[in-house]
């Protein structure tokens, strides 16, 4: 089964100053709960754009995990998506939007995913998954305040939905 995870949020700053926090892939770890122990493993200076390729270690419920991710999209400062090239999920496909406002920069995440596995997938995913996905991209919109400097507002709570 497919799923959908949305969420949204207000930074007031500028169209560019926001899209230049979200470039630096170094800054995933620092809006990551510190119990998922991100880490970039990627040893070289990481240029995002198309076809770049990240890749990093993360600790999913205590087992160490290989994930690796591929810029599908890069249209800066408006969007880029990431998929995952390897990692837990059968898919996983993260854009992210930049619109400007009068009010500053609405940040916009939507990520289509799947788990492996059929129904043994869904069962995990009614019984843990969902939930810590959610839990990880509210960590990640209060930490956002943090990041940019400025005091951020949640405009659409992390909220999952099947496709």
């Amino acid at each position: 089964m497919d799923y959908q995870l949305r969420c949204r949020l207000l930074a007031p700053l500028s169209l560019k100053e926001t899209f230049q926090a979200f470039e630096d892939p170094r800054n995933l770890g620092k809006i990551t709960p510190p119990g998922l122990s991100f880490q970039v493993t990627t040893n070289d200076r990481i240029e995002m754009r198309r076809g770049a390729e990240i890749e990093y270690t993360i600790r999913w419920l205590g087992l160490p995990m290989r994930w690796k991710t591929l810029i599908a999209e890069y249209d800066p400062p408006r969007s880029f998506v990431d998929e995952q090239a390897r990692g837990p999920y059968s898919l996983w496909r993260h854009r992210h939007t930049f619109e400007e406002t009068p009010e500053g920069t609405i940040v916009s995440d939507c990520v289509d995913y799947r788990l492996p596995f059929g129904p043994l997938g869904a069962i995990a995913h009614a019984l843990f998954v969902g939930r810590q996905l959610r839990a990880i991209f509210s960590y990640r919109q209060r930490a956002m305040s943090g990041l940019l400097g400025v005091p951020c507002r949640t405009l659409e709570e992390p909220s999952i939905a099947a496709k």
